[in-house]
């Protein structure tokens, strides 16, 4: 591998990632109003290939007026995958001081993140997180080579392009995605890094956004992509633990507490059969 992996890859809580076009300054301007964990000025998807030079230009101005307006948000800039035209171009002139660091979409191999740390040494700026974002066909199927890397402290799963890629349809189900959902975040548990879930492009639909979100979380994802702000208290909302979920998890382990007292190794509560994995999960919840 080439370089080191920054010396800070633990990522900050991310359970919203509010995403905007960088050649938007008036969107990107507004990105914390709504509260998200973090932010993204977005180089790839959302700027048309004409616009993208001046884009770069952008994200600086805007990175530098939002960490000097709220110091303590999270900002990164989504560049354009590895390999392609923009990357190199993006690398050498999007990047500034008060970045936390690089959402790299289309990743597929550990090979290609070597390539993203060695241009990010080369650029002086080998102290930014890389989010990697994993949305082909070729992610999926080595996703564990790319968040096994040791340069990657968080991962997204993107369903819209990854469908794309297939050849498939996107369905209201999602059943043609839940694979390749379920791959990426094994392979994010695996890795030991936190991974976030697809995006819903319904943004006006907030039942379908926590159904959508709550899933997500039940398959192990930590938050989600949104991409509009109406997105991120429901982001925040569904991956946090609810007051009453806390108190179980305090009732449960009151119960498995008394229950290890007396030498036993399951005990009954409210109607379950509660063992070690089940009082780590409570565990989990109290510590989110």
């Amino acid at each position: 591998m080439t370089g080191n992996p920054p010396p800070n890859t633990s990522p900050p809580r991310l359970r919203s990632l509010l995403i905007a076009p960088a050649s938007r300054p008036d969107l990107c301007a507004k990105l914390p109003r709504s509260g998200p964990d973090a932010v993204v000025l977005d180089l790839e998807d959302a700027v048309a290939p004409a616009a993208k030079a001046g884009a770069r230009a952008q994200a600086r101005t805007a990175t530098a007026e939002l960490h000097d307006k709220h110091p303590e948000l999270t900002i990164f800039v989504r560049l354009n995958p590895p390999g392609s035209e923009w990357f190199s171009g993006d690398v050498a002139g999007a990047l500034t001081g008060g970045l936390t660091g690089v959402v790299v979409p289309k990743l597929e191999s550990g090979a290609q993140v070597d390539r993203v740390m060695a241009a990010l040494e080369r650029a002086g700026r080998d102290d930014l997180l890389i989010l990697a974002g994993i949305e082909t066909a070729a992610g999926v199927a080595r996703a564990a080579d790319v968040l096994g890397h040791p340069g990657v402290a968080a991962a997204y799963f993107g369903a819209e392009d990854f469908i794309t890629d297939m050849g498939g349809v996107r369905t209201a189900g999602g059943l043609e995605v839940l694979y390749a959902r379920s791959r990426v975040a094994l392979a994010a548990r695996l890795a030991g890094v936190p991974a976030l879930d697809q995006v819903v492009i319904e943004f006006g639909d907030d039942n379908r956004f926590r159904t959508d979100a709550s899933l997500g979380r039940s398959m192990g994802y930590r938050g989600k992509l949104c991409i509009h702000p109406a997105q991120v208290p429901l982001a925040n909302q569904c991956f946090s633990p609810s007051a009453a979920e806390r108190d179980r998890a305090r009732a449960l382990l009151t119960v498995w507490d008394q229950a290890l007292a007396r030498g036993e190794a399951s005990v009954a509560f409210e109607g379950q059969m509660i063992d070690e994995p089940l009082a780590r999960r409570a565990r989990a919840v109290l510590d989110e």
